[in-house]
């Protein structure tokens, strides 16, 4: 571990970049604000969140573990390019749906995935039935409609029950604020549309984000941070594994610089890494399985069915080479760290327990979001001599190990 792995962090800047979601900043700023909250009433922290020198950010002042800390916190903002992939009618999503299923399919990349957690699969299946049921329903209507019409005015007037499958279908539309079907379908087809490859409008934002975080390790006027934090969640995950590579690569991480720490949480990374297109993503998380110059601590939970959880991204993506040190890949226990009621409120609520990453524990173990974002230790520090989780999934699954020279 180097020395700026084992100063005392006083200045922070944590650097979020959020999975496959249209809303904005400002959501992940409230929950911050919620959830420290909480946290602090449990465990004791002295959180205040303000508004931050970044647009898109907020200011945590925190005393923590008896020290005082400053940090401030960033999302970087992809969530324009989600909502223009989200901007697709009826009859785009369903044609989504074949295309989606045929490439997952046709590449062997979804038999494969079904040898790893059951959760992910299972949502991933989620969509496609309910989009298909729904499609079912509107033709049973349309069938019904038609009888009635035939009974009413002349057989030859069966055909006009058809007219009800559009509305029947727009109806449904209108309730995926409760059933995630539609949003599911667009995600799962962002990832494939390009065969594991990153759209060109999303490699160009990658780049932005690359600056930013080279900006935050240069500090500004009032000299470097201790630590940089680079949070990815969900699909934000392998986006965060690419830039910090990219960094790396290009050299634009300082050997006498803050400790750059990078946490990955609810990752989905197999989704991409398993496609034939992917070999952009396992060329970068090769790189930094193996460098020192980033901390990498993966966190996820069984609990958690839309995360592929405690499978090792580099080793199941079969990448992982002999000087592999990273990640550092742990349990955040929900079973444990939540009481048994708040367990028992949450356990069937899979997308809030997608996001419990970045919620309060009223068991809080030896992960806790607050403790790591505003707390007085790097990441590395706070996680060095920490065992990975025995029931970590570390077979090489994916069919294609191909990496971008």
């Amino acid at each position: 571990m180097s020395a700026s792995n084992e100063r005392q962090v006083r200045r922070r800047r944590v650097v979020y970049i959020p999975g496959y979601d249209p809303f904005p900043p400002r959501r992940y700023r409230e929950l911050y604000r919620r959830e420290a909250a909480a946290q602090a009433a449990v465990s004791g922290h002295e959180i205040a969140v303000a508004p931050g020198a970044a647009r898109t950010g907020w200011r945590v002042d925190a005393r923590i573990e008896g020290a005082e800390v400053r940090a401030e916190i960033e999302v970087l903002v992809w969530s324009d390019i989600v909502r223009a992939s989200m901007g697709k009618g009826i009859a785009a999503t369903y044609a989504q749906l074949l295309r989606t299923a045929w490439t997952y399919a046709r590449t062997g990349a979804l038999r494969r995935l079904m040898r790893l957690r059951k959760g992910p699969v299972i949502a991933t299946f989620y969509p496609v039935a309910v989009l298909l049921g729904q499609l079912a329903l509107a033709l049973l209507a349309a069938r019904a409609a038609g009888a009635a019409a035939a009974a009413l005015v002349h057989p030859w007037a069966a055909p006009l029950g058809l007219a009800v499958v559009w509305p029947v279908l727009a109806w449904f539309r209108r309730q995926d604020g409760r059933l995630f079907a539609y949003y599911l379908m667009h995600d799962y087809a962002f990832s494939a549309a390009w065969g594991g490859a990153n759209p060109p409008a999303l490699e160009a934002r990658l780049d932005a984000f690359a600056d930013r975080i080279a900006e935050a390790l240069a500090g500004d006027r009032d000299g470097a941070p201790d630590e940089v934090l680079v949070v990815g969640h969900s699909s934000g995950a392998h986006l965060a594994v690419s830039v910090l590579a990219d960094l790396l690569r290009a050299g634009r991480v300082p050997a006498d610089g803050p400790a750059l720490g990078l946490l990955t949480l609810g990752q989905v990374v197999p989704m991409m890494s398993f496609l034939p297109g992917a070999a952009r993503l396992r060329a970068d998380l090769a790189l930094l399985s193996e460098q020192d110059a980033v901390a990498w601590v993966d966190v996820s939970a069984p609990g958690d069915g839309c995360a592929f959880a405690l499978c090792d991204p580099v080793a199941v993506s079969g990448v992982a080479g002999p000087a592999k040190r990273w990640p550092l890949v742990i349990s955040a226990a929900f079973t444990r760290t939540l009481s048994p009621a708040r367990w028992r409120a949450l356990r069937w609520r899979f997308f809030r327990l997608h996001f419990q990453y970045l919620c309060a524990f009223d068991r809080a173990g030896d992960y806790d979001y607050f403790r790591i974002t505003a707390g007085p230790r790097t990441l590395a520090a706070r996680f060095a001599g920490r065992r990975p989780s025995r029931s970590r999934i570390e077979r090489a699954l994916s069919g294609h190990t191909s990496r971008a020279a």
